[in-house]
C-alpha cells in the first residue's frame, strides 16, 4: 500500500490530543448502543403499525446483529485502507444515514436503514478496541469501562425516553427511532480535526492489520487458531444474547405478567442506567485482580439470578432489571477489554476484536428470534426465560476460561 506523509505510531501519537482522542472515542461510543435500545420500548408500536409478527419483530432486532457478525471480520481491512480515524468517520456517517432512513415511512425505508445501522454500528465496534489498545495500550481496563459507562449513558436515555419521545408528535415511534442521527453527527464533527490529519499507513504500520504482524516483521498467531481466542468468542457472544434478549423482550416479558408499559419502559431505563454501574465498577476492579475468572463468573451468574426473580417474583422485576444491567454492564467490559487483555499487540487485538464479534453476534442474533419464536410457540415466556438461565449457566464456566491470565501468544 502507498504511504501518504509516513509518520512512526509515536510521531503520530505526539501529534494529536489525547483529551481530543478520547473526547472523540467516547463520543463514538454513545452511538453504539443508543439507536439499538430505543426500539424494545416502542415495539409493540411499530408490530401493532405495521402488522408484525413477534418472529419478524425479533428479525428487526437481531438485524444489526447479523450485520455485525457479516462486516466484523471486513471492519480491519476498512480501518487498514482509509486509516483508523477515516473508519470512525465512514461508520458514523453510515450511521446517521441508517437512523434516519429507518424514520422513514415505508417497510422497507424501516429494513433498509436498520441493516445500514447495523453495518455502520459493525464497524465502529471492532475499530474501537484496536484504538484503546494502540493509544492507550497501559490503561485498557479503565478506558474500555468509561467508553462503556457512556455507551451505558446514551442506551438508557435512547430507551427511557423512546415512549414519552414518540407520544410527543404525529411521528409516533419514527421519532425517536430517527433522533438520535444528531447524536452520530456531532461524534462526526468532533472527530473531523483528526481525518485532517490522517495517515494512510502501510501494512506493516497498520493499526488493525488483519495479517497480525508487528513493526519488526514478527507474525502474531491468529486467535482463530487458539483456544483462548474461542473462549473469548463463546464469552462475546453468550453475554450478548442475554443482552438483547432483555433488551429486545423484556417490556413484553413484563406486561404479559401485568407490568405496565409506563413502567416496563422505566425498568428499560433502570436496565441500561444500571450498567452504567456495573461498567463503572468492573473497570475500576480489573486492574486490581491478578485475573478476571471472579469478575467473568460472577456477572452471569448475577443474570442467572435475576431471570429466575422475573420467572417467580415478576413483581419485582424493577429490582431484578436494575440487577441484570449490573450484570450486563460489568460483562460488555470484560468482553471488550479481553480483546486486548488477551492479545500481546493491537494488530491482534483487532484480530481477536473481529473474529469475536463475527461469531459472538451471528450467535446473539439467532437469541432474540429463538425467543420469538418460540413464545410464539408455545404461549408463554417462561420457556424462554429458561433457556436464558442454562445459557448463563454455562457462561459462568467460560468465563472461568476466559478470564484466566493468558495471552493468544
Amino acid at each position: 500500500m502507498t504511504v501518504r506523509a509516513a509518520v512512526t505510531p509515536t510521531r503520530r501519537a505526539r501529534a494529536l490530543s489525547p483529551a481530543l482522542i478520547l473526547v472523540g472515542l467516547l463520543l463514538v461510543a454513545g452511538n453504539l448502543r443508543a439507536g439499538i435500545t430505543t426500539v424494545g420500548p416502542v415495539l409493540a408500536d411499530i408490530e401493532r403499525d405495521l402488522g408484525l409478527t413477534s418472529v419478524a419483530a425479533s428479525v428487526l432486532v437481531s438485524l444489526p446483529l447479523l450485520a455485525f457478525a457479516v462486516v466484523s471480520p471486513l471492519a480491519p481491512r476498512l480501518a487498514r485502507r482509509v486509516g483508523l480515524e477515516w473508519a470512525l468517520g465512514l461508520g458514523l456517517i453510515g450511521l446517521a444515514a441508517g437512523l434516519v432512513l429507518r424514520s422513514l415511512p415505508g417497510l422497507a425505508w424501516l429494513w433498509g436503514g436498520t441493516a445500514l445501522i447495523g453495518v455502520a454500528i459493525a464497524v465502529l465496534n471492532v475499530v474501537l478496541p484496536a484504538l484503546v489498545k494502540r493509544d492507550f495500550p497501559t490503561r485498557i481496563g479503565q478506558i474500555t469501562g468509561s467508553y462503556s459507562a457512556v455507551q451505558s449513558i446514551f442506551a438508557a436515555l435512547a430507551a427511557g425516553v423512546a415512549v414519552p419521545v414518540a407520544g410527543m408528535s404525529a411521528l409516533g415511534w419514527r421519532l425517536p427511532l430517527g433522533m438520535w442521527a444528531v447524536l452520530a453527527v456531532v461524534a462526526f464533527a468532533v472527530l473531523a480535526p483528526q481525518l485532517r490529519r490522517r495517515t494512510i499507513a502501510t501494512p506493516g504500520q497498520d493499526d488493525v492489520s488483519v495479517t497480525a504482524h508487528d513493526l519488526d516483521g514478527t507474525r502474531w498467531r491468529s486467535p482463530w487458531r487458539s483456544a483462548l481466542g474461542w473462549q473469548v468468542t463463546a464469552f462475546m457472544g453468550m453475554q450478548s444474547v442475554g443482552f438483547y434478549v432483555f433488551i429486545t423482550w423484556l417490556p413484553s416479558i413484563e406486561t404479559a405478567a401485568g407490568v405496565g408499559p409506563g413502567e416496563a419502559g422505566l425498568h428499560q431505563l433502570f436496565l441500561n442506567g444500571f450498567g452504567i454501574v456495573g461498567s463503572i465498577g468492573c473497570s475500576f476492579l480489573i486492574p486490581r485482580f491478578r485475573d478476571q475468572r471472579l469478575l467473568a463468573m460472577i456477572a452471569p451468574a448475577l443474570i442467572v439470578v435475576s431471570a429466575a426473580g422475573i420467572l417467580v417474583a415478576p413483581q419485582l422485576s424493577g429490582v431484578w432489571t436494575s440487577l441484570t444491567g449490573v450484570a450486563g454492564g460489568a460483562s460488555i467490559v470484560l468482553a471488550l477489554s479481553f480483546f486486548g487483555l488477551r492479545t500481546s499487540h493491537h494488530s491482534q487485538a483487532a484480530a481477536l476484536s473481529g473474529m469475536a464479534q463475527t461469531v459472538g453476534y451471528a450467535f446473539a442474533a439467532a437469541g432474540p428470534i429463538a425467543v420469538g419464536a418460540l413464545h410464539d410457540a408455545t404461549g408463554s415466556w417462561s420457556p424462554a426465560l429458561a433457556v436464558v438461565i442454562v445459557l448463563q449457566v454455562l457462561l459462568v464456566v467460560v468465563g472461568g476460561f476466559a478470564g484466566r491470565a493468558r495471552v493468544v501468544g
